[in-house]
């Protein structure tokens, strides 16, 4: 049993939402636009499991065979790689690999490319700050 801390609120909503399943998304997936597109001919798959009422707020799943693009986020991301191997190539040209089982944070404002090197599948958790969406 997890004992709450003093003091504590623990705020639950009932009934429980849907969970979020890591399933592997069906479909055979869609190119990346070619005006964005750097190396290969990746497809993307996604399939958003959960999105907040108030638009901020969105996860699910996302998958992409190899290939390399250009991205510009406006959007806070946590990444949790279940499957494959990527690449994030900054604006300044600094590259950071993460391979199945690592997590991260792409931050809004990151600008750069997105290269899958591997087959790749992820769990997202994304938040838009007002005024973005």
């Amino acid at each position: 049993m997890t004992k709450a801390r003093p003091n504590a609120q623990v705020v639950m909503n009932k009934p429980l939402p849907r969970l979020l399943s890591v399933a592997p998304v069906s479909g055979s997936g869609e190119p990346v636009a070619v005006e964005r597109l750097r190396a290969g001919q990746p497809l993307t798959k996604v399939r958003n499991d959960y999105a907040a009422a108030d638009g901020h707020f969105d996860a699910g799943i996302w998958e992409s065979s190899p290939g390399r693009w250009r991205v510009s986020y406006t959007e806070h991301e946590v990444c949790v790689l279940l499957a494959g191997h990527v690449r994030l190539i900054a604006a300044d040209g600094k590259a950071v690999e993460f391979q199945a089982g690592d997590s991260f944070v792409v931050p809004a404002g990151f600008e750069g490319e997105w290269e899958t090197v591997e087959a790749a599948r992820k769990l997202y958790v994304i938040y838009t700050p007002p005024g973005q969406a």
